[in-house]
């Protein structure tokens, strides 16, 4: 790890993952949109072969993740499934890990905006980071979300 901060950072494809570090990251996003959102939907959704997996790790594991998803024609770059383990939370990884994410979008994809399907609750914590409201508040698997776009810098 290095001295300015309390985690390692990782983004790699889906068949680049170990075995382990695969089960780590559908477990933590099951406990956390699934177990503790109490929302039951499908989480395995077949997108994750498509998508980048960043990950902080400290050095006992997994501590918080994000799927970032390519530019399609209908969608610009995408964050989504961001999510920190209950056990690490109050530690402010929750803003690490949007700032990993934006850096690795912009490193990929340089010169485009981001697109976020944001829980509306979350809408000042993205606005933070320059993501504003592009949509009025739709509901999905049963809780209020907004899309919001940041642009790129």
């Amino acid at each position: 790890m290095s001295a300015h901060r309390a985690y390692d950072v990782d983004v790699r494809r889906l068949d680049e993952l170990s075995a382990v570090e695969l089960y780590e990251l559908l477990k933590l996003r099951v406990d956390v949109f699934v177990v503790e959102q109490a929302c039951a939907y499908p989480e395995l959704d077949g997108n994750d072969a498509d998508c980048l997996h960043l990950r902080l790790t400290d050095g006992g594991g997994l501590i918080a993740c994000a799927r970032l998803w390519r530019p399609t024609p209908d969608h610009l770059p995408r964050i989504g499934r961001v999510a920190v383990s209950p056990a690490h939370r109050g530690k402010r990884l929750g803003e690490a890990l949007m700032r990993e994410a934006i850096t690795a979008c912009e490193k990929v994809y340089p010169g485009e905006a981001i697109e976020i399907s944001a829980q509306s609750h979350l809408q000042r914590f993205y606005a933070g980071f320059g993501f504003v409201p592009i949509s009025e508040e739709y509901l999905e698997d049963g809780i209020l979300h907004v899309d919001m776009v940041r642009q790129a810098s």
